[in-house]
């Protein structure tokens, strides 16, 4: 039994050079240059214009990796072809953002304004100063940035104040009853 996700090639888009030495994979493409090691009983082998990855043996561990390696790879092949980026959008009076150098100053209702600045391989894009973009060929350093990000202001749930994902619903609750 083979894992479902891991048997399932990779395709590789036009523009994108891919590379694979012993454990060491390597994509190659518009937005920049990615590299993963691929876990040891996890053999990749390029196809035609497609990636295979397949198990040395069946054994759970192994089978959980292959799934792995094949997702980690197609995201760097997209990531170096196409790139990632989140969406943030604070929302709240006087909540704003705006560059400063390659970071971002953020104005939060704190005493204090805050500064974020952008790890390697990711940039900050501000098309309003109530919205973030991040951006980056790596999908978990783009993700984990933005929920950094998100982190300095968590949207709290009665007026929805804070900073949220551009795709996020924010559950909303009642607010005192009164007399």
């Amino acid at each position: 039994m083979a894992s479902h996700i891991g048997k399932l090639p990779v395709t590789i888009p036009a523009g994108v050079e891919v590379k694979i030495d012993g454990q060491s994979f390597t994509a190659k493409g518009a937005k920049g240059t990615d590299s993963y090691e691929i876990p040891e009983g996890i053999t990749a082998v390029v196809e035609g214009n497609e990636v295979v990855l397949t198990p040395a043996d069946d054994l759970r561990p192994t089978r959980a990796k292959h799934g792995l390696a094949r997702s980690i790879v197609a995201g760097m092949v997209k990531g170096v072809h196409e790139g990632y980026a989140k969406t943030l959008e604070i929302v709240g009076t006087g909540y704003r953002a705006q560059m400063k150098g390659k970071g971002i100053e953020f104005s939060l209702g704190y005493s204090h304004t805050i500064t974020v600045e952008p790890p390697a391989g990711i940039e900050f894009e501000l098309p309003n100063p109530n919205q973030v973009i991040v951006k980056g060929i790596d999908k978990q350093a783009v993700g984990q940035c933005a929920a950094n990000i998100r982190k300095l202001r968590a949207p709290e749930p009665y007026k929805g104040k804070g900073i949220k994902y551009a795709d996020e619903h924010i559950l909303r609750k009642a607010g005192k009853a009164g007399k």
